[in-house]
């Protein structure tokens, strides 16, 4: 039977896409060219800011002195559960070294990019989770140069709490700066600061374009849209729990899809009753996003069995996959495309947003079939070396001459007949590459 919608989108998460491209181009080519003047005239335009754009050390301890401590401690939490996981990640990177053949010695090693720019949101909401996760995977990789940056409120700055995390999780700046320009100083190095190899961390459309043209010159984390949610349950899941989670992803914002598939309609109608009574039980501002993006964006699926469920969570990749069911190790090993995965009710998609320690910068809109989340891994390149005897180099020189010219590629095998005369000087060699 294929899949059965109890209740299927109008809309998809880029149904409202609006072309942004030629303003953020103009803002970024304006700031390339007049500097930091420019990116001063932006900020007093879309910031309404007017203080330190780079934070000193005073400024950084008096907004640290107004968090509490009881956020302070949350904030070290989860600052030291992110830390851990990162430092578990980096230790899987390896130097090798091999012999490939006798005389000839390649091998790799790990480096960390030299700068990094980390965009931390700070609109209408404090985005203290996406300080710690995008500043502390910086450091633990190794990076020379952090910076933070996150757009000030207006004539008042960035909320303490994220100068807080973005300074104990190791920024060696913080920029208050939003947007695009906040993206292009990072960039381009305006204010002094190091000009950033990675651009990383959520934004509106207006930061993720932004990332979007200056991928190339930089580096960025990925590509972002609207954040999703698909939750897979069986007959033993909690309504009230799968449709808690929906609800509470839903509030992201109004375009963000949330999905159910099921093999169980009685949960399914079950959930379709209790989500509508969660949404309005929501403060304002959240109930308005999680109703839109529930009315236009949610679905709930109904399969067959549990391999038909995986294959629809396969299909969607989305970018936080939670498995309410039983067997768990099964869906762990069948399970292929999903930013980050959630094994059981006891784990939910807000501990891995907030504190459980694997990032929550996810692969987006289908991204997860190519590409995972941010990790110390995206601020590190893999970089390959060579050295040989002269013994070693004789066969490849060999084979490198042949090719070459096969390709007609004159000039590189002429690199490798030369060594051959040197090394060898009494050997004939043929270096044609034949019929």
């Amino acid at each position: 039977m294929p899949r059965k919608y109890l209740k299927k989108a109008d809309l998809t998460s880029t149904s409202d896409a609006t072309d942004v491209r030629d303003t953020v181009q103009k803002i970024l080519d304006d700031i390339e060219a007049r500097g930091d003047a420019a990116a001063m005239e932006y900020a007093a335009k879309f910031d309404k800011y007017s203080g330190n754009i780079i934070l000193t050390r005073e400024e950084i301890d008096a907004a640290s002195a107004l968090v509490p401590e009881k956020l302070k401690r949350d904030i070290q939490f989860a600052h030291e559960n992110v830390r851990r996981f990162a430092e578990a990640q980096k230790a899987t990177l390896k130097d090798i070294e091999i012999e490939v053949i006798p005389g000839l010695v390649a091998g790799q090693k790990s480096l960390p990019v030299r700068a990094a720019g980390c965009y931390i949101p700070g609109g209408r909401y404090s985005h203290i989770a996406s300080a710690i996760m995008t500043v502390t995977t910086a450091k633990v990789a190794g990076c020379g140069g952090i910076v933070a940056c996150s757009p000030p409120r207006p004539e008042v700055g960035i909320a303490p709490a994220i100068i807080y995390a973005a300074d104990l999780c190791g920024a060696d700046t913080i920029l208050a700066m939003g947007g695009v320009q906040g993206v292009a100083s990072m960039a381009f190095g305006l204010f002094g600061l190091p000009r950033a190899n990675i651009l990383v961390g959520p934004g509106n459309q207006f930061v993720a374009e932004a990332k979007r043209i200056l991928f190339g010159r930089v580096g960025i984390d990925m590509f972002a849209g609207p954040t999703d949610s698909l939750i897979l349950a069986d007959k033993t899941a909690d309504a009230e729990i799968v449709a808690a989670d929906l609800v509470g992803q839903a509030e992201h914002g109004y375009n963000s899809p949330v999905w159910l598939v099921t093999d169980d309609e009685q949960l399914a109608k079950r959930v379709l009753d209790i989500v509508p009574g969660l949404i309005a039980d929501l403060p304002e501002l959240n109930g308005k996003n999680a109703e839109a993006a529930w009315r236009d964006y949610a679905e709930v699926i109904l399969c067959d069995d549990r391999e038909e469920m995986a294959a629809t969570a396969d299909d969607y990749a989305p970018e936080h996959l939670t498995v309410q069911a039983q067997d768990l190790d099964w869906w762990l090993n069948r399970l292929q495309c999903y930013g980050s995965l959630f094994l059981g009710e006891e784990t939910t998609v807000a501990f891995g947003d907030k504190a459980a320690g694997p990032n929550h910068v996810l692969p987006t809109s289908g991204a997860a079939n190519y590409t995972g989340g941010l990790s110390v891994h995206k601020y590190m390149k893999i970089v390959t070396w060579q050295r040989a005897t002269r013994d070693g180099a004789k066969p490849v020189a060999e084979a490198t001459a042949r090719i070459s010219r096969l390709e007609g590629m004159e000039g590189h095998a002429r690199t490798a007949d030369i060594r051959l005369k040197k090394y060898f000087p009494d050997e004939a060699f043929d270096l044609s590459p034949g019929e």
